[in-house]
């Protein structure tokens, strides 16, 4: 999960293991500087040539730990725990406010099959910060009808719940977000030629010596090895990449298998063919985004949505399961950037 503490199990993102390709060093005399860290229950790591060949490391770990403190469920202090817990003194900060409004705009143009009121069903299925749950169709019931978006609203610094029992997971969202904010620190001091991976989500720009960024994409696999073959080879060229999948982070239950991405509207865990879904965008938030969304629709109705929605410029690589065959689907706009790897 997003934003977890890190000896919890790994965000749900971390899906597809994502294979950098050896970092050149770029024409200009500048040394490629390489860091990386443990930050929100995962890892990350930067690479970039900076005009002044500074590490940024510790500024990188302070914002990392500023945003944990403002989304993080796994933190009992952070604005979101106080939230949930029905603080009325809280105020959010401009963090919490840019992924809450991305987080409805995304909700509205889907329909509700993305809603960041699902905190109380991630929990009730053992992918939260609380036990799991006996499951129980009647408690599942109930807790959808606390699952709606609609149902909050922000005034000012505050947000405002229709009911005290609303409680807010921003899991599908902030670790893209994140990636985005270390990139954007990045651009701001000069920087223009960068690689930022946070758990498996990533953004780029510029080029990596003399060419575009190369990202690795693993073939799907319960049980990842050092040697996991690769699926892909995406070019990355200024853009982000997210990768959201059901194989990974599961658990298993009188002969059942419970994928930790649930349903918002049937209070379930996702029970699609779709095994995982990478999202290419402008930014890493609408990447993350829209990865869980199409989990959550499954293969044909993400087609759908894709083919209304072209102005959102979103390209996606699926992979999905077609009677025991695994098969993929590459967007039109992606496959002159993609090699898929037999």
């Amino acid at each position: 999960m997003i934003l977890e503490d890190k000896n919890k199990p790994m965000k749900k993102n971390l899906i597809l293991l994502i294979t950098f390709f050896l970092l050149l060093t770029a024409c200009t005399n500048k040394e490629v500087i390489k860091i990386e860290g443990n930050a929100q229950g995962t890892t990350y790591h930067i690479s970039y040539i900076a005009p002044d060949n500074k590490n940024y490391k510790r500024d990188i770990d302070s914002i990392l730990k500023i945003i944990d403190l403002s989304m993080s469920t796994w933190i009992p202090n952070s604005i979101i725990s106080k939230i949930n817990d029905n603080d009325k003194n809280i105020s959010i900060d401009n963090y919490f406010a840019e992924v809450f409004k991305k987080s409805i705009e995304v909700s509205e143009k889907t329909n509700g099959y993305f809603d960041i009121t699902i905190a109380p069903l991630v929990n009730f299925w053992g992918f939260g910060a609380t036990p799991k749950k006996t499951i129980d169709k009647s408690k599942i019931d109930s807790l959808v009808q606390l699952v709606n978006y609609k149902m909050l609203k922000l005034e000012g610094n505050k947000i405002i719940k229709q009911n005290p029992k609303i409680q807010i997971d921003f899991n599908a969202i902030a670790q893209g977000y994140s990636v985005d904010i270390l990139a954007n620190y990045l651009e701001n001091k000069g920087i223009a030629n960068y690689l930022v991976e946070l758990g498996g989500e990533l953004k780029t720009k510029g080029r990596k010596g003399d060419e575009n960024w190369k990202i690795g994409i693993d073939t799907p696999n319960e049980k990842p090895t050092a040697e996991n073959p690769l699926k892909a080879i995406i070019i990355l060229d200024n853009k982000a990449l997210a990768t959201s999948g059901n194989y990974r982070k599961f658990y298993e239950e009188n002969g059942q298998k419970f994928s930790h991405i649930i349903n918002p509207k049937t209070g379930y865990p996702a029970r699609q063919n779709l095994l995982s879904a990478t999202v290419i965008a402008n930014d890493c938030i609408t990447a993350d985004a829209y990865a869980t969304v199409f989990m959550v629709m499954g293969l044909e109705q993400s087609k759908v949505f894709l083919e209304k929605n072209k102005e959102l410029k979103l390209e996606v690589y699926f992979i999905y399961n077609d009677k025991g065959i695994w098969k993929t689907y590459i967007s039109e706009g992606l496959k002159k950037s993609l090699q898929e790897i037999h």
